[in-house]
């Protein structure tokens, strides 16, 4: 018997996700939230296998959920599953500790594959994630800009190039509009860019926003 928590703001696609995973032959029993504060509430209360995991949760970002998952509960297995495509956040979930990432346009037989190697205690990673790491990893590789960035920089910054202003990304973040005006001044100077301008173009270039 398997045990699955399926995370995700939508209740269409949880619904879409919970019928694919029904059809698995092994038995699984499946439970679902739609917030950060609702995962970490059911995850403190209940013992789960596997968590299948939308990073774009509407009360918290879904990297400081994870974070505070593999806390919570180390020996989690932990599936990202998201609308965001690989070049976005897949190397940062798998270095903060999930054990696989996958598109929402993904089949649904590589989800049930995804979910059977993970629930068996392996890491499931894709062919295109896989290139991205042993990339990531290749020593002579010089990094890009933004892969010089924390977490939460990389976070505002997918902000500001999504359009956001200092007040909103201030207010969905719950910090202070100076503390995202310093993080804004050290995402600038650590990718050597000017401006908001030169930062949403250097965005879409690199396909850091939908």
């Amino acid at each position: 018997m398997i045990s699955i928590l399926v995370v995700d703001d939508h209740p269409v696609v949880r619904e879409g996700l919970k019928q694919i995973l029904q059809g698995m032959p092994e038995t699984v029993v499946l439970d679902e939230a739609g917030s950060a504060q609702e995962t970490l509430g059911k995850i403190s209360e209940n013992d789960y296998d596997m968590v299948i995991l939308d990073i774009s949760l509407p009360d918290r970002n879904g990297l400081d959920v994870l974070k505070d998952l593999r806390r919570m509960k180390p020996v989690l297995r932990i599936l990202v599953v998201t609308m965001h495509p690989e070049e976005q956040y897949a190397l940062r979930t798998l270095k903060a500790g999930a054990y696989g990432y996958l598109t929402k346009d993904a089949a649904s037989d590589e989800l049930v594959l995804a979910t059977r190697t993970i629930c068996s205690g392996r890491k499931y990673i894709g062919l295109s994630v896989a290139e991205k790491l042993a990339f990531a990893l290749d020593t002579e590789a010089e990094k890009l800009p933004h892969e010089l960035l924390s977490n939460r920089e990389y976070q505002v910054m997918c902000m500001i190039a999504s359009g956001k202003t200092t007040t909103e990304i201030a207010r969905e973040l719950m910090l202070s509009v100076k503390t995202v005006s310093t993080y804004r001044s050290r995402i600038l100077s650590k990718m050597r860019l000017k401006n908001n301008m030169e930062l949403i173009h250097y965005a879409i270039k690199h396909r850091l926003v939908d």
